[in-house]
């Protein structure tokens, strides 16, 4: 095929990174300890606005410390978000407990204060409130903070954000990921900023990311011999990876800057087709646009988002669905799942209509034009014979 393919969010190198990795190599600084691993939390905290951070190997490396640091055992509870990844509710499993999952709303496509309040009702008559609640910010855009953590602090029950896909983001001005008890990130090949694979847990609690940072590292006690007095993770972040966050740190403003002009470049075009309709963008928010996220009404369009999915994929086109909600997986058959409202659940709809648009912030502007013509093709001339189930 002579037109290259164009992958939906792909790592975007600033030229400076080899420049902090051969710091790493030239001082010998190779283990996860170092001046690159240091600083890159320094700049982590600074930016977002928290008083600390802990660089980890991964995303869910840091939901699994903060759940660790909450006290999450077996027989526990910790609500989260449905309409998610699956690293988002795994750490849960990891402690033995048993994720509750809850239905998106449709004015962020995140966790539902309504379904949130029903599900603490049901919960404190029980006798069994959660031990966390883990609210993600899906594709860039906040959750409905305010709400969510009203309801954590009436019912005395801590929020981890899941800011994973959303570092840039804020909420009524504050850096999504610094609101609830923890914040989580995630620096994956495909986000905003990659350190190849790595994660960040950020907090105000810095004895909280101490004891995490004594966690991550195989929990050693401080003892001459190696003594260990509780379980601890090897994830801590290497000081060469860390390095290479440095440089992606130094663009960070600029990367969220190119993915909301590539929003904006889809969204005024995409607007005249029909049955199409963008993630939206909450009063009082500025998401990141991480990935930009449509949805497609069938009777409208003439067509469904999987066929969308599979006809650009044909143009070499990387394009996907939205996440298959967590209470749909086969993995968490069985676990309780709280909709929106009775009888209305919002995010197997999205699921249902659902796609992710290519939106790194390299695409170029004749790249996002054959995206777009692509797409008015698709839609102009298919008609319906398959749907997401």
């Amino acid at each position: 095929m002579s037109d290259s393919k164009i992958f939906l969010s792909p790592p975007h190198m600033t030229g400076n990174e080899q420049k902090y990795i051969k710091e790493a190599f030239d001082s010998n600084w190779i283990a996860p300890v170092g001046r690159n691993i240091d600083l890159f939390e320094q700049e982590i905290a600074h930016y977002v606005g928290a008083k600390g951070a802990v660089a980890v190997s991964s995303g869910t490396a840091a939901i699994h410390l903060a759940l660790s640091l909450l006290g999450v055992k077996k027989g526990d509870t910790v609500f989260c978000s449905s309409l998610t990844f699956v690293a988002s509710a795994n750490p849960i499993i990891y402690q033995g407990a048993e994720p509750v999952f809850l239905d998106s709303e449709p004015d962020t496509w995140n966790m539902s204060p309504q379904a949130l309040e029903r599900a603490l009702i049901e919960a404190k008559k029980k006798g069994n409130l959660p031990k966390a609640i883990i609210v993600v910010h899906l594709y860039g855009q906040p959750a409905k903070m305010d709400e969510i953590m009203g309801l954590s602090e009436v019912y005395g029950v801590p929020v981890i954000e899941d800011a994973a896909e959303s570092l840039g983001s804020t909420y009524q001005k504050q850096m999504t990921g610094t609101i609830g008890k923890f914040g989580v990130f995630s620096f994956n090949g495909n986000k905003i900023i990659t350190t190849s694979g790595g994660g960040a847990l950020v907090s105000d609690d810095l004895e909280a990311l101490d004891r995490a940072r004594f966690l991550a590292t195989q929990a050693r006690d401080p003892a001459i011999h190696y003594q260990h007095s509780t379980v601890g993770f090897n994830y801590r972040m290497s000081n060469i990876l860390a390095g290479i966050g440095r440089a992606q740190m130094e663009v960070i403003v600029d990367r969220v800057k190119a993915r909301r002009e590539i929003f904006n470049r889809y969204q005024q075009p995409l607007s005249f087709l029909p049955g199409v309709s963008c993630i939206p963008e909450l009063i009082n928010t500025e998401s990141n646009r991480w990935l930009t996220a449509l949805t497609i009404n069938e009777e409208l369009a003439g067509t469904t988002s999987l066929q969308i999915v599979r006809e650009m994929v044909k143009q070499n086109i990387e394009v996907r669905p939205v996440w298959k909600p967590l209470h749909l997986q086969p993995l968490f058959r069985g676990n309780n799942y709280y909709s929106h409202q009775e009888g209305a659940s919002i995010s197997d709809l999205l699921y249902t209509r659902g796609v992710c648009l290519p939106s790194g912030s390299s695409l170029t502007e004749n790249d996002q034009s054959r995206i777009i013509e692509c797409l008015r093709y698709v839609i102009e001339h298919a008609e319906v014979t398959e749907r997401i189930v």
